[in-house]
Order: structure tokens, then sequence, then C-alpha cells
């Protein structure tokens, strides 16, 4: 079975590394759900062959028979189809290189051969503000998922990451001990769930020899245990937005010993395990939406007063010449546009060139490239969302 994986921001790095190529980039919307995924493996097979007759013209002589067995093979894989979410990226080079990456998000059809990976849908994914990471948590375990205002899917925990108290404290659980339990929804008024106000479910606590405060040091130690695990398995390599889905009383506790930089006020105030994915979804993005609201308008403030300093470039040759000299602190660029041309790799200086040339790439998405090599930030946002109408914004240090 195909090895796939949900995107992290490490792979930009190793398709933006040295490799031979050609480099073949795949990108297709697929679909969760029958009967709409049976179209999936048809339209990806269309791609599959463009990119034959494209590897064709690109440098017939170069052996890549193997690199397309691997996606004749993929397109074969009937378990893989059905489990599918919004998006795929398929990156493959000679050599053995290739990367099958399932996305929350819908992309467009594209096939491309070029003499790089072309990664903008993936950075777009990646650097897009409405991404978040909520922590669902109850003192019987936790849950931990990945979203956006459109999808939620729950991740699997890394090794090393407790998904319980027991599993937490082990053998130091302080004696005696209550249990912790949901009882069928319950709310906390007693009533069924959704009778009480925003649907709160209940925890009842059942004391065994009355012993609260030990109770109390054992959420707290359990909290400590969770809240280190999560920043070293998860925050550290995500590095999203991080919000909990838990009882106030939780969240406030938790909140108080979180060392997590990735942490957000906002939450989720409710027993999560009362709520269905959709529903948890729905509030997660309510929760969030002001932050990633504020979020772009800073992006977009902050580009406006750098070009009243003559700090804020919108034209390409300008962005390019700053880039290459490691000026440019946060790049804006245009998420469905694409600028035929490439960046001379020795001088930073604009080329012309056709994007129906196989080795042509988009030139927003080798700015982008190359600010990040450069130790700079890229942002890909819809068309509404950027303060210029070139499809590039650059804010430069100095």
């Amino acid at each position: 079975m195909t090895t796939h994986k949900l995107l992290t921001p490490e792979i930009l790095p190793l398709l933006s590394a040295p490799v031979e190529g050609p480099c073949v980039s795949l990108y297709l919307p697929t679909h969760r759900h029958h009967p709409d995924n049976q179209q999936d493996p048809i339209r990806f097979r269309s791609l599959v062959k463009q990119l034959e007759q494209m590897l064709e013209k690109h440098e017939p002589e170069t052996p890549v028979d193997e690199m397309l067995a691997k996606f004749r093979a993929l397109a074969d894989e009937a378990d893989f189809w059905n489990h599918t979410l919004e998006g795929l990226a398929v990156l493959a080079a000679p050599g053995g290189f290739f990367k099958v990456i399932t996305l929350q998000r819908p992309v467009k059809e594209l096939a491309i051969v070029a003499d790089s990976f072309h990664t903008k849908p993936l950075r777009q994914f990646l650097q897009s503000s409405d991404r978040y990471q909520i922590l669902a948590l109850t003192m019987t375990g936790i849950k931990l998922y990945e979203g956006n205002r459109d999808s939620l899917d729950m991740i699997e925990l890394a090794p090393g990451v407790p998904s319980t108290l027991t599993e937490a404290l082990g053998e130091e659980l302080t004696e005696p001990h209550s249990t912790v339990a949901g009882y069928g929804g319950l709310t906390s008024n007693g009533g069924a769930r959704g009778d009480s106000p925003g649907g709160e479910g209940m925890e009842m606590h059942h004391g065994h020899g009355g012993r609260k405060d030990q109770d109390d040091i054992d959420e707290i130690r359990y909290y400590r245990v969770i809240d280190r695990a999560i920043i070293k398995h998860h925050s550290n390599h995500s590095r999203l937005p991080l919000m909990m889905a838990a009882l106030a009383e939780h969240q406030g506790n938790f909140h108080k010993i979180s060392n997590n930089p990735y942490l957000l006020q906002e939450g989720v105030k409710i027993n999560p395990d009362v709520l269905a994915l959709d529903d948890l979804r729905q509030r997660a993005w309510e929760a969030f939406e002001p932050h990633y609201a504020e979020k772009i308008s800073k992006l977009a403030e902050d580009f406006m007063t750098a070009k009243a300093k003559g700090l804020g470039f919108d034209e390409f040759a300008d962005i390019a010449a700053a880039a290459k000299d490691g000026r440019v602190a946060t790049l804006l660029i245009e998420a469905d546009r694409q600028i035929p041309g490439r960046i001379d790799a020795d001088t930073g200086e604009l080329q012309d060139a056709d994007l129906s040339d196989p080795k042509v790439d988009d030139l927003l998405d080798d700015l982008g490239e190359l600010v990040v090599a450069m130790g700079g930030t890229v942002f890909v946002v819809r068309s509404e969302q950027m303060p210029t109408d070139t499809g590039a914004a650059a804010t430069c240090r100095f």
C-alpha cells in the first residue's frame, strides 16, 4: 500500500533541495466519499498521460520508466482512492524520489515537468492562515485534530504522546484517585445532550476516599505531561495555532500551566466527546476566525506601511533583487495566479519564458522558493486579500 501523509512544513526544504531532474509535480482535487471518488483515479491517469508526453519533450534520453511505473501503480491502488481527502499531490524525480501527500482542501489539476518541483499549491496550504490544530482534552484522554475553515480531521498522535491520564502518569497516580466519565452526553444541568446552553457535556467525578486535593494534583501533572508532549512532537513541527476543546474549567487550568507558544486563548468550551466531528469543526472555526482575519489584515497593513517607507515592493524585478540580497522578510503571493518566467539563480534577474515550455515553472513559485531560501517567510493568499494587483507584495527588512 502506498505510504502517504498529511502535509507538514518539513517537506518544503526537501523539495527545494537540489535534485537531478526532470522534476514531476502532479496535483489533483479528490473526493472523500462514494460515488464522487470514482472519478478520481480516472482523472489521475489522464494527468499521468500528460506527464508522459511532457517527459518525452523534456529530455527524451532521461530514463523515466521507473518513475512513471510508480504513478501507474498508484492509479491502480483501489484502497488508496477509497481513503483520499480533498486534494492530492504527487512529486517524483529519477532515482526513486516519490512523495504522495494528501491535502485537506482542493487543488487545481496540474501536471508539470520542470527543472524544479512546483511547490506553490503546497506552500499555499502550509502558509494559509486559516489552518489550526485542536487539542480535545478530557480527564479520560486526548485527541488531536487538524483543520481549516472547510474541514477537520483527527491526526494520529506521535509516538511519545500519551493519550490517557494513565499513560501520562502510569504508576505515579496519586491514590486514592477519582475516576472521570461522561454519561451519555449528559449536560451540566443533568439533561440530555444539547439541553444546556452551548450543549456542554458534563464529566462526572467519582471520589474514592474524598481526596480531592490529590485529584487536583494529578490533574495538573497530567496537563504538564500532555503539554510537553504536544509541544515536542506536534506543535514544534506543524507550527500551527493550537486551540483547545474542553470544558471551561479544564481549559483554564491547562492554560495556567502551558508553555506552548502556539496555544491560543480562543477555544471550544465544551466536552469534545459530545460533539460530532462537523459540529466540532464549525465551533472551532467560529472561535478561530477572528484570529485569522486579524492576521491577514496585519500582513496587508505591514506591507502598506513598508511601501510608504520605500521598503515594500510589488514589481517582480524589485522583489527578486531584494530577495537575492536576503532583504525580504515577508512575501505575499496570489494563490490562483501563474506568471510565466524564471529567475537567474546567479544574478536574481528575471528571464522571460513560456509556461508551455516543460522546463519553465511559475515565476511566483520561484520567488517564493528564493525568499524562503534566504530566510524570509511566504504567505499564499486569495486574490481579494492581496494588497496589490500584481500578484506579489514583499515587505523588506532594510
